[in-house]
């Protein structure tokens, strides 16, 4: 395993293996690695004979009263992780490689990244898609592994290849969770042990809702929002809900109704004192 530093470097590797004639596999992280991660290299490691993995906290994706400050960050183990998979390269850039003095381009997918958390984190999907084009473009041709943790990023991802008419094949991973339900994210390392254990109660609602729709055959969409009020109502720490919220799952359009057709997406965010999680499920 080899890790890289610049970005001139990284795009000359690639090329190399290119010519060799074997395929890339490309996972983009912001560090603090966990199985969830490694799934995704997994499936990377299925897809081609080469993989790729960047390690880079994206400031550009946080917004001012957000986390990038205190974001987790351990490059030791994260490259300990890698080797395990095994991985090829991995691009640790610092932020003056990718953001240099005079930098002023921004990409930005319009559509996808409004509601959800396009609108509770205002830039952030525009600090996504721009870092994910520099980093595409850096590497090249390539399958690039995305978490379905993460669901409104992988849609604005893929729609950014189509527009771009970017030479990558945008793959997405099933979410990773806990034996308990909650799935993984490296921002759980922020929870107390008292939101830790009450955390797993998203996925219990998520999992009553889609049991009602299937049962029900349609549901209305505030039934989401009722099962995850019901279930934070039995926890004794401090929660606040960011949004629940029913959208088609190819388009985020808004659904006013939960149909168990493969299609209906049901994607939450709460926080749990200071800390914000995601979660969905696609009934």
């Amino acid at each position: 395993m080899r890790m890289i530093r610049e970005p001139d470097e990284l795009r000359r590797l690639c090329d190399e293996h290119r010519r060799a004639g074997r395929r890339i596999g490309f996972v983009p992280t912001m560090g603090y690695l966990h199985e969830g991660h490694l799934s995704l290299m997994r499936r990377a490691r299925e897809a081609a004979e080469v993989v790729v993995v960047s390690i880079f906290v994206n400031p550009t994706q946080f917004g001012p009263s957000e986390d990038l400050s205190r974001y987790p960050r351990d490059l030791e183990g994260d490259l300990a992780k890698c080797a395990s998979i095994p991985v090829d390269l991995v691009y640790a850039p610092e932020p003056a490689s990718v953001y240099p003095p005079g930098f002023q381009t921004v990409v930005e997918v319009e559509g996808l990244s409004r509601g959800l958390c396009g609108e509770r984190r205002p830039g952030h999907f525009r600090g996504v898609a721009t870092v994910v084009t520099k980093l595409l473009c850096l590497v090249g041709p390539c399958t690039a592994v995305f978490g379905e943790k993460d669901f409104q990023q992988l849609l604005v991802i893929r729609q950014l290849a189509r527009d771009l008419e970017l030479p990558v094949t945008v793959v997405g991973a099933p979410i990773v969770r806990e034996p308990d339900g909650l799935a993984l994210s490296s921002r759980n390392a922020y929870l107390s042990p008292a939101e830790r254990a009450s955390a797993p109660c998203l996925h219990r609602a998520l999992e009553e809702v889609a049991r009602a729709a299937a049962a029900a055959g349609r549901l209305p969409a505030s039934a989401a929002l009722a099962a995850v009020e019901r279930e934070l109502a039995g926890q004794g720490v401090a929660t606040r809900i960011d949004y629940v919220e029913a959208r088609d799952a190819r388009t985020l359009a808004p659904r006013a109704e939960l149909l168990p057709d493969g299609q209906t997406l049901v994607a939450l965010a709460v926080f749990f004192g200071k800390t914000r999680l995601i979660d969905n499920l696609v009934f």
